[in-house]
């Protein structure tokens, strides 16, 4: 009796133990959340939720929806085949009267020009005329008033406007636009420039990651093996650009690279060239200073792995009969791949991105896709398209992420 006390004595003890640790456990959960909590809402908020808002951008636009509600209606019956009818056309005539009335004229206007080029002025010249018809038929009036309103392109797209969402700027992004009969079509050469951006975005990133780990990979070597004083003040050489801006440091090399820059003057100077080469403007210019800023990003990871090789390796690998660079071949840089691995995506990832370098650097054609989704953000206002080019760069790099960790495997990167 005495001995089941004891226990029944002890269980309960036990039960009160097992109740106190759950409780000290989940108030230092608790705490800890407290603390991650506004580090994951400032996540959310400037990172998280702008990409959400751009990739929502890339397929919404409610304009035509919103602003000519009765046209969109009365379309969705219509087959595209002929002309839509009497009603239609009825319907148009109080839309452009509202929006005459309302001044909400020139955000239609903006929202046709994406598409039909041209279009924008004519539909605010026929707004202003319809504003003074007062009775039908009004088909033969409208296009009376403006030969737009027997054009097939115009009416399919009113139709398409009848959904919040569209196509248009995602299809727009890769050189693709809708024809007369909202057919998916190819843009036509002359105005085809994004493809050719992208696949210059891809093509400069992959030179300038090439670049920096040719460059990179002998001073990392030389900061792993060379005794701490010597490596210590190679270092400082190494990170002294993260002193100063990626602007200060461009504009260096507009200054170093011009036309009568300190570089053509030192090549005049040793009878290289006779005259002043064309150094600026060019895509080399840009790719030598997207080099330069990008070093220091493939060279750290790399010297941090090294770090971590025992020198007694390479010993090893000599004792058994291996030559100098067998033995570095064979035994030291397989062991580098991590570190390359981590130096080369994370510059070339940032490099996808570049702006401000190939613009100030480069000529007209060395414009990466970073140059056209400011220019429709800042200067055409086009939110859509600079949104669409936005989300296309995203999946790009998410899908050679993917592609990376699949031949080499994330997690044998390391930066540290």
């Amino acid at each position: 009796m005495a001995t089941a006390m004891a226990r029944s004595a002890g269980s309960g003890e036990d039960l009160v133990l097992h109740a106190q640790l759950q409780r000290s456990v989940r108030r230092r959960k608790i705490g800890a959340l407290a603390l991650v909590l506004p580090l994951l809402l400032f996540l959310v908020v400037t990172f998280v939720f702008p990409i959400a808002r751009m990739m929502f951008n890339a397929v919404h636009d409610e304009t035509l929806l919103e602003l000519m509600p009765r046209t969109t209606v009365s379309l969705a019956a219509w087959d595209g085949n002929d002309l839509p009818g009497e009603q239609s056309y009825a319907a148009l005539v109080e839309d452009l009267k509202d929006a005459w009335e309302r001044r909400t004229m020139g955000q239609i206007a903006v929202r046709m020009n994406y598409e039909l080029s041209g279009t924008g002025s004519q539909f605010t010249a026929s707004a202003r005329k319809a504003s003074a018809l007062l009775a039908g038929p009004y088909k033969p009036v409208l296009i009376k008033i403006s030969p737009l309103w027997e054009r097939k392109d115009v009416w399919s797209l009113l139709k398409r406007g009848s959904s919040p969402y569209t196509a248009y700027y995602l299809l727009r992004s890769v050189d693709y636009q809708y024809g007369p009969d909202s057919q998916i079509v190819a843009t036509p050469p002359e105005t085809a420039i994004f493809r050719a951006a992208f696949l210059r975005t891809l093509g400069i990133s992959v030179a300038v990651t090439a670049a920096t780990l040719l460059l990179g990979f002998p001073v990392a070597y030389l900061l792993a093996t060379l005794p701490p004083k010597s490596s210590n003040l190679l270092m400082i050489m190494v990170v002294l650009p993260f002193w100063t801006s990626m602007l200060v440091r461009t504009i260096a090399w507009v200054v170093l690279l011009q036309h009568n820059g300190v570089v053509n003057q030192a090549l005049m100077g040793l009878n290289i060239i006779a005259h002043p080469a064309d150094l600026i403007y060019t895509r080399f210019a840009a790719i030598v200073a997207m080099t330069q800023i990008q070093l220091p990003f493939t060279l750290l990871p790399i010297y941090s792995v090294m770090r971590t090789i025992p020198p007694s390796h390479l010993r090893a690998a000599r004792s058994l009969g291996a030559g100098s660079f067998y033995a570095f071949w064979k035994v030291y840089f397989p062991q580098t791949l991590p570190g390359i691995a981590a130096g080369c995506l994370l510059t070339f990832i940032l490099c996808l991105g570049y702006y401000i370098t190939p613009a100030l650097l480069g000529g007209p054609s060395d414009q990466m896709i970073g140059y056209y989704i400011a220019n429709y953000t800042n200067k055409e206002l086009n939110w859509g398209l600079a949104s669409a080019l936005g989300a296309i760069l995203l999946v790009a790099t998410i899908l050679l992420y993917y592609v990376f960790d699949k031949l080499v495997g994330v997690d044998r990167l390391r930066v540290n």
